[in-house]
């Protein structure tokens, strides 16, 4: 099956074909071809994604890319994420994805953002053991979720205010880092010191899988205004230490109270090399597999759109074709 991506969730105009085969036991994907139109340099002087600005550019670059991805091809399924993500992109690729399925005469189905993260890992080509615990962190999520077969999963988890992702953007501002925050502060405090500030924990000793990042967000803000000579760099190394102990610690507990045999990470924040490294060097402890998609599919990309709804296919599940910014798992 050849299945054609549209992502325009955020700031990221992206299109992909892939071809999908062998089914739910263990799925195979060959991309085709795969295109991302950043937007980074349009938003960077606002500090954060301004949505019209964003529809514009989407509104620009999907029929260039369009033309890029699918040539003159066959293609079976066309999918389109119609949440969670900002109104106005997402109506963009919406109508863009109906617009060309006018010409094409195929079947047009709507992706969920989060599911095309939850399935990234599918990339990898690797077994998956399950039961599998799995990491979902991003700019706008921070989700653990119990997976007991590709087909079943449920969320024992999720932030009560600020995403991680979110968290380290904040953070980068409060620091007078260029957007996107997350990836300076990673930069900023590879050769810094971690232990300079003992930021708090949030969470980590609560009895359940909930997160928070508000109260550590805040802690930033407060030590840097009884410290204005502070180094920029320890702080924001202390900082993502803290982050990042929560992030593993919990997974880590999840996954020994559900007895799983597979950590998985996803999403946005899990490009960053540090809470990678961590989180698979616990899982080594631990004697657990740790399994995570390239860091080019953790950030928004059409391929893990196109998988996704490969799945959903498969499993029958189906998302209407409205902009739902809001959908969730």
């Amino acid at each position: 099956m050849r299945i054609l991506g549209i992502e325009t969730s955020c700031d990221e105009t992206a299109l992909a074909l892939i071809e999908a085969k062998s089914g739910l036991k263990k799925p195979v994907f060959k991309i085709l071809k795969e295109v991302v139109a950043s937007q980074i340099e349009i938003h960077r002087p606002w500090g954060g994604v301004v949505p019209h600005l964003a529809r514009r550019e989407h509104e620009k670059n999907l029929p260039i890319i369009f033309r890029q991805v699918s040539n003159p091809t066959h293609i079976d399924l066309i999918a389109v994420t119609v949440g969670p993500g900002l109104d106005p992109c997402l109506w963009s690729g919406i109508e863009f994805a109906k617009e060309i399925n006018k010409k094409l005469k195929t079947k047009l189905v709507g992706a969920n953002h989060l599911e095309g993260h939850i399935y990234s890992f599918l990339l990898t080509q690797k077994e998956i053991n399950f039961p599998a615990v799995q990491l979902v962190v991003s700019g706008g999520h921070t989700i653990l979720v119990l997976m007991k077969s590709i087909r079943e999963r449920k969320k024992i988890g999720e932030t009560r205010d600020d995403a991680a992702g979110e968290s380290f953007d904040k953070v980068a501002r409060m620091l007078k880092l260029l957007y996107p925050g997350g990836p300076e502060i990673e930069k900023l405090a590879q050769k810094a010191n971690a232990k300079a500030v003992g930021f708090p924990r949030p969470m980590l000793n609560s009895k359940n899988y909930d997160f928070s990042f508000s109260g550590l967000k805040t802690a930033v803000l407060y030590y840097l205004k009884e410290n204005e000579t502070a180094e920029k760099a320890d702080v924001a190394a202390s900082f993502q230490k803290a982050v990042v102990d929560v992030l593993v610690q919990k997974t880590m507990r999840a996954s020994k109270e559900f007895g799983a045999k597979t950590i998985i990470l996803s999403g946005g924040v899990a490009a960053n090399k540090f809470l990678r490294r961590e989180l698979a060097a616990a899982s080594r402890k631990q004697k657990i597999k740790f399994i995570s998609a390239l860091p080019k599919y953790q950030t928004d990309n059409a391929v893990i759109i196109a998988v996704s709804a490969y799945i959903n296919f498969l499993t029958g599940r189906k998302y209407k074709l409205t902009s739902q910014p809001d959908l969730g798992l």
